[in-house]
């Protein structure tokens, strides 16, 4: 049988006890310096047709705050990956956005010119017809549909595709 001074075996265990602190402190470390380089997701649109939807975060987006012009023109004109949906002809394009969009308003823009007045809810429906119709300005097999947050300044900006189908 072995026998261990009086006391060792105490050490045994703090020594693993520490191991195991340290390793913890580690991991949370790690742990926050990842989610320190992550960004912060923008709040997210959502646009339906029939059965099929597609949503995106945006295209620009200041948290919130007002963008200048320059900024909006730069983020939109390097916004290659925009989401795409085939819209039927008498089908109806349902847009649902995030609450943190209502609250500011938002207005519905067509191939960057204004659309619909500004609204604070969530959803808005709005017939296809409107958007492939000569009297809307909107007619060709597609057109990009954005949704500008702010009423008086542009606080973000979500785009899509809609694809006459």
């Amino acid at each position: 049988m072995t026998t261990l001074p009086r006391g060792e075996a105490a050490d045994v265990h703090r020594v693993a006890r520490r191991r195991r602190v340290v390793a913890a402190a580690g991991a949370v470390s790690a742990g926050l310096l990842v989610l320190s380089a992550c960004d912060k997701p923008t709040p997210v649109a959502t646009i339906t047709v029939g059965g099929h939807s597609v949503n995106s975060e945006a295209v620009c987006y200041n948290d919130g705050k007002a963008l200048n012009e320059t900024s909006l023109k730069e983020c939109v004109k390097n916004a290659d990956d925009i989401k795409s949906i085939k819209v039927g002809q008498d089908e109806t394009v349902r847009i649902g956005v995030d609450p943190k969009i209502a609250d500011a308003g938002w207005i519905v823009l067509v191939n960057g010119r204004q659309f619909s007045d500004s609204s604070k809810e969530t959803y808005r429906t709005i017939p296809s017809s409107a958007f492939f119709n000569v009297q809307y300005g909107t007619q060709g097999n597609t057109n990009t549909l954005s949704i500008r947050m702010g009423e008086n300044t542009n606080k973000g900006m979500w785009s899509f595709k809609l694809k006459k189908a």
